[in-house]
């Protein structure tokens, strides 16, 4: 974008007050495999695994998410498209992955 339309755009209307960009939200398409890898860089040693490329919404990655800690019985999260959680519960994860219809791959060691 360049610095001309920028200045163009409308920050501020006196009958709604502030005017807000609607942020648009996109998924990347799934290639039908859901990638599982195991991760300790940048988490001072302790493994994390993440689950990649399921093409969900942020919501339905959130209850997946919630489902996958609720079995596992760790904690996690939901970071952008990915899903992180804690320990190394690859066959849980798997078990999970697979009623929920995706198809797992293990990526890495």
């Amino acid at each position: 974008m360049s610095w001309q339309d920028q200045l163009s755009q409308v920050v501020y209307s006196t009958e709604t007050g502030r005017v807000k960009e609607k942020k648009i939200d996109t998924v990347t398409p799934s290639d039908g495999f859901a990638k599982v890898r195991r991760e300790t860089k940048g988490r001072k040693g302790k493994g994390v695994m993440t689950i990649s490329g399921l093409g969900l919404d942020n919501k339905a990655l959130k209850d997946l998410a919630s489902k996958l800690k609720k079995t596992c019985g760790c904690g996690g999260s939901v970071v952008g498209e990915t899903i992180e959680i804690q320990g190394d519960k690859r066959d849980q994860i798997k078990l999970v992955l697979e009623k929920s219809g995706f198809k797992v791959k293990f990526i890495g060691g």
